[in-house]
């Protein structure tokens, strides 16, 4: 097996990068394989090997390819993982972003922030420990996420002597465990990191692995479909007077707006023309797509505030103040029925009480109970009903995901993240939410601790006609 990395591409094809998370165990050597990764592909910024190489001889250190990663101090004492890291990297196919996620118990918050963006994963066993809680713990992650995309590799095989028995063993008790969540695996590949074997060129090792390796399984997964093709939704940040024009500034989350268009303002369902698209320090007029931070004026001034949302007249999202929802507790203190939390969705903030919880379940063993529970502890999932003190503009998150998501904050620190699953107060679309999902929001917490946004992935609900009852259900 050549150890060679493979040369730098001149250029990759033009897919929409993949962003790709890894999660795992604690120790299980996630970070050992990035590390690699990134070295096997030519990715590493210029002198970056050389310099931790360097680093490791001064401080009498074996060298690591985890500490390529190493972003805090306190993660080389600790020897574990804290913090989220992105990392692009790109293979002749396509470009990337590797997101490593924390897999200590203690750090699950970040390790939920890394998977909110992720489009594929790669989830980590070593083949000297197997499968164990954190590892279960992370596929129903995946599974809430939506994330149907992900391979799992066996790593460390080295330690176990390259055993095909062993790795057999792992695979097929691991297989039976995502069965009873429902997920398919693309394969499973065993690798050695440290020695790199499987990484980029087949193993003679492990000869019998006839699959492909991490880097060819990696360009094997498809790319997400772009935002613009979904309907419209511009979330409105605020409100600004320059002269005698009022700009109404806010991202378009989804969809396509250009001048001309006729745009509906929820929850006040209040209708103009967009008249002018600003942009800092652009003249460009042309539309405005999923993704772009921008202002606009409207022929006909109406009343527009932070947490509006824009959209075209026949795609317009709902309003509701008590939906169901399915919620990831992962506050310290459980929740708990009545108390006033505030609910986060995109620009949007409404006081709300967790009204009842109808079923727990945890995370990690997959037992749950259903009726009467008064709390949800750390680490649960409990399907909730909500009610907000003032309406709140939603979707169906499986149609337009980024309106389909929201946080739980107490005392300003975020305490679960959630999705609708069915609403059932005041509706003012004919759009109706079904309680069948396979997805799950999460959050994306700032480096300090504070809340910005909150990505989410599919579900599987669908338009029902007008005379839908939650009695149905």
């Amino acid at each position: 097996m050549s150890d060679k990395p493979m040369p730098a591409p001149k250029s990759a094809v033009h897919d929409p990068r993949l962003k790709i998370v890894f999660v795992g165990h604690v120790d299980h050597g996630k970070s050992t394989l990035i590390g690699r990764i990134l070295r096997d592909t030519n990715s590493l910024p210029e002198g970056k090997l050389e310099q931790v190489e360097r680093a490791c001889a001064a401080e009498g250190m074996e060298f690591e390819f985890a500490f390529l990663l190493d972003a805090l101090l306190e993660e080389q004492e600790q020897n574990i993982t804290i913090d989220t890291t992105q990392i692009p990297f790109r293979t002749p196919g396509r470009d990337y972003v590797i997101i490593d996620a924390p897999g200590h118990k203690e750090f699950l918050k970040n390790m939920i922030t890394g998977a909110a963006n992720a489009d594929a994963a790669v989830l980590v066993i070593a083949a000297n420990e197997g499968v164990l809680e954190q590892t279960r713990r992370h596929a129903y992650l995946l599974s809430l996420f939506g994330i149907q995309q992900f391979c799992v590799v066996v790593n460390k095989m080295d330690l176990v002597g390259f055993s095909q028995d062993r790795f057999r063993e792992i695979e097929g008790e691991y297989r039976k465990f995502l069965k009873t969540l429902r997920l398919e695996p693309r394969l499973f590949i065993p690798v050695s990191a440290r020695l790199g074997e499987n990484i980029l060129n087949r193993s003679e090792k492990m000869a019998w692995h006839t699959g492909p390796t991490i880097i060819r399984a990696l360009d094997q997964f498809t790319p997400p479909a772009p935002s613009t093709r979904l309907p419209l939704r511009f979330c409105v940040q605020d409100v600004y007077k320059f002269d005698e024009r009022r700009i109404i500034a806010g991202r378009v989350e989804t969809g396509t707006l250009k001048i001309g268009d006729e745009l509906v303002f929820s929850p006040a369902n209040k209708t103009s023309i967009v008249n002018s698209i600003e942009r800092w320090k652009a003249n460009d007029n042309g539309p405005a797509i999923a993704g772009d931070s921008i202002g606009i004026t409207l022929r006909e001034q109406i009343f527009v505030e932070r947490g509006y949302v824009g959209s075209h007249q026949k795609d317009a999202p709902i309003e509701t103040n008590r939906f169901h929802a399915d919620l990831f507790w992962i506050a310290p203190q459980p929740a708990r029925l009545t108390h006033l939390y505030s609910a986060r969705l995109a620009t949007q903030e409404a006081r709300c009480q967790i009204a009842s919880i109808e079923e727990v379940m945890d995370s990690a063993s997959l037992e749950s109970r259903s009726g009467g529970a008064q709390q949800l502890a750390r680490n649960e999932v409990g399907r909730v009903i909500i009610h907000t003190r003032a309406p709140l503009v939603v979707d169906n998150h499986d149609r337009v995901p980024n309106l389909g998501r929201f946080v739980l904050v107490d005392d300003g620190l975020i305490v679960a993240g959630g999705i609708v699953s069915t609403v059932s107060g005041p509706i003012s679309s004919s759009t109706y939410i079904t309680s069948r999902y396979s997805g799950f929001l999460v959050l994306v917490l700032a480096q300090s601790g504070r809340w910005t946004r909150a990505p989410c992935f599919s579900s599987a609900s669908q338009r029902e006609p007008e005379n839908f009852s939650l009695n149905n259900l």
